[in-house]
């Protein structure tokens, strides 16, 4: 039912603000518009968030406060097709595309199935124009699509999957666990993100382009990045791209002194971090990577490393192996914010990833995930300069060689995909 008023809200907004006479009404419907998909989107997000904070810090300075609080259920998608949703409305208000006059054509860019739940996060300038043409069936497409939803099982079933089980023991029991274990676990919980993200992406582009849709990217393999502003650039480039486009920019983006870049740049973190999550975690994981990215942004570094590493090379510079280690311990730093359940757990954990422990023998060596996470590694790094891994790989095989390969991905999803675990980002 949200899912439908937020349609009707935004394709009649589109409608008013486009035959708005004057400036002044065009900017009340845009208002009207973001007002109330961020109201929605607020309230049923971080309604239990804010009133907790609140009764905490009544309580805090002696009052007693019960205050009966909605415990809410969030709609499954809503923070992806409220941003579907807002980018149309600001291109038409922005005149980046034209409204557009029949309803289930824009409807179907709202809730197109593949996206719905856990994106890519489409742009009416891109996915629109394709839903209005005629498309036909090609062999050709269909084939690609279905490699690429291959890969994606992959990655979510066999690798996230596996993860997922170590992972939860490891988060679930921190406070008995060596720091050697602690690092286990993060760095698989590191890999259980990527493959569960990543592969849902792989999976709903894979099907789009089954019906004859191309979808946006939403990763670019992002642990092969020799510095954070690479991977912001190829981690979520949706949502990445997204924020720049309808928030850092017309906040001044680069732009300005460096009191103003600083500020644009928290702004864009702790909003990131917030749109994942109501817990104090996703901020503190936001901010974190703001004080990452800002040294570079300063130093005007940000956009050093646009290519992939080591491109049209087998092996990777030496310095560049440096870059993408040193990159992947920060970025496992920020995740145990994101994987914890509190501020508190996040802190005990580091402190005993920073303990004299951490030289033991880990109580947990998960040696079924470590080799799994190598066979991905080892398939990323060879196909790393293609949309997704095995989009030529056999191309020129023999054919019983190249459907061993596939026949071989299949029976690793099979025989390891068995956890039943949800997508991390279904709750988002």
């Amino acid at each position: 039912m949200l899912l439908v008023f937020s349609t009707c809200l935004d394709y009649y907004s589109g409608l008013k603000i486009d035959g708005a006479k004057d400036k002044r009404t065009k900017k009340m419907w845009l208002f009207i518009s973001v007002f109330i998909n961020v109201g929605f989107l607020g309230f049923f997000k971080y309604y239990n968030f804010f009133a907790d904070n609140f009764i905490t810090a009544i309580n805090s300075l002696g009052f007693k406060a019960d205050i009966w609080t909605i415990k809410l259920i969030l709609p499954v998608g809503i923070s992806f097709y409220t941003f579907h949703g807002l980018s149309y409305v600001f291109d038409v208000y922005n005149k980046k595309t034209r409204p557009r006059k029949g309803f289930i054509d824009y409807a179907l860019f709202v809730g197109f199935f593949p996206l719905l739940v856990a994106g890519p996060i489409e742009r009416a300038t891109h996915l629109l124009p394709q839903i209005e043409q005629k498309r036909t069936f090609r062999y050709s497409t269909a084939v690609d699509g279905l490699k690429q939803m291959l890969w994606g099982f992959f990655k979510k079933m066999a690798i996230a999957d596996t993860c997922a089980v170590v992972v939860n023991l490891i988060f679930n029991g921190s406070n008995h666990y060596s720091g050697s274990t602690l690092v286990v676990g993060i760095v698989l919980f590191a890999f259980q993100i990527y493959g569960d993200f990543s592969g849902y992406s792989d999976i709903a582009i894979g099907t789009a382009r089954l019906f004859g849709f191309e979808l946006l990217r939403n990763f670019a393999y992002p642990y092969f990045s020799r510095d954070i502003a690479e991977f912001w650039r190829r981690w979520h480039i949706s949502l990445t791209s997204w924020f720049k486009d309808y928030l850092y920019i017309p906040l001044g983006g680069s732009k300005g002194n460096a009191l103003v870049k600083i500020r644009n740049t928290f702004i864009v973190f702790l909003v990131s971090g917030f749109w994942h999550g109501a817990n104090w975690t996703f901020i503190c994981w936001g901010l974190l990577n703001a004080v990452y990215f800002l040294p570079l942004l300063l130093m005007g570094k940000n956009r050093d490393n646009i290519e992939i590493v080591a491109k049209g090379c087998i092996f990777p510079a030496f310095t560049d192996v440096i870059k993408i280690v040193s990159t992947f311990c920060l970025t496992c730093f920020a995740w145990i914010f994101f994987r914890s359940a509190t501020i508190g757990q996040a802190i005990s954990y580091i402190k005993t990833i920073f303990s004299p422990s951490v030289f033991n023998k880990p109580e947990i060596v998960p040696v079924r995930a470590f080799t799994l996470i190598g066979i991905l590694i080892l398939i990323e790094w060879a196909g790393r300069e293609q949309l997704y891994p095995i989009k030529i790989t056999g191309a020129k095989w023999p054919g019983i060689l190249r459907w061993t390969f596939y026949v071989g991905i299949v029976f690793l999803i099979l025989y390891f995909g068995r956890q039943q675990v949800l997508f991390i980002y279904f709750k988002f």
